[in-house]
């Protein structure tokens, strides 16, 4: 498969709908980086590499929207998490493939949905996510709202939401799910809080 034939199946979701608690509650895919909302960082990444991209919020909708892109509010209320933002982007989606990925992780790999689709289609799976190295050398450590699964998946992901779930790797877990090991795990660098910021702006100045 070719890498223009991935970018048009694909549709990408930056997930944005959080209520960023670790980050006095403010919005954290607006939170600047060097003069720049994070939320656009992590656009300019995952553009070139899917056909469509959406954002997955549910305040400031005016503001995401100056991104270019549209912005899809969870369906279910009071913040239930990153699964609903996807299940969200599932019910939007009109490509074969969904991606996500966090708003808060502006470094995410340039290559990241061709290895993740490369994965997927040689495991014949559901949904592939990223894995990097662990602390401990025997372990991985799973990122699993980096992904990439198929948007038919919607039914299945809507009866774990009724049935009270709300763990992206619990759900992941129910599927023929494939982990993609990277090896630079500094991409996948997430920005939680105030403190995780000032650190990254001072280790750039």
């Amino acid at each position: 498969m070719t890498q223009t034939r991935i970018a048009a199946d694909v549709t990408g979701l930056i997930l944005s709908g959080g209520r960023g608690s670790r980050m006095d509650n403010a919005d954290k895919g607006l939170q600047l980086l060097d003069g720049v909302p994070l939320a656009q960082r992590v656009l300019a990444r995952l553009a070139p590499q899917v056909g469509h991209v959406a954002i997955s919020a549910n305040r400031n909708l005016d503001e995401y929207g100056r991104f270019g892109v549209p912005v899809w509010p969870d369906d279910m209320p009071d913040y239930a998490g990153p699964l609903a933002g996807l299940q969200a982007g599932l019910a939007r989606c009109n490509t074969r493939y969904l991606s996500t990925v966090p708003c808060d992780s502006p470094f995410l790999p340039l290559d990241l949905i061709e290895r993740l689709m490369q994965a997927l289609v040689s495991s014949s799976a559901d949904l592939a996510y990223a894995v990097t190295d662990g602390d401990d050398e025997k372990e991985l450590r799973a990122h699993p709202v980096f992904a990439l699964m198929r948007a038919d998946l919607l039914p299945l992901l809507t009866a774990y939401l009724q049935s009270g779930g709300r763990k992206v790797r619990a759900w992941q877990a129910t599927l023929n799910s494939v982990a993609v090991h990277f090896p630079d795990g500094a991409a996948f660098r997430n920005i939680n809080s105030r403190d995780d910021l000032r650190a990254l702006e001072g280790e750039r100045a």
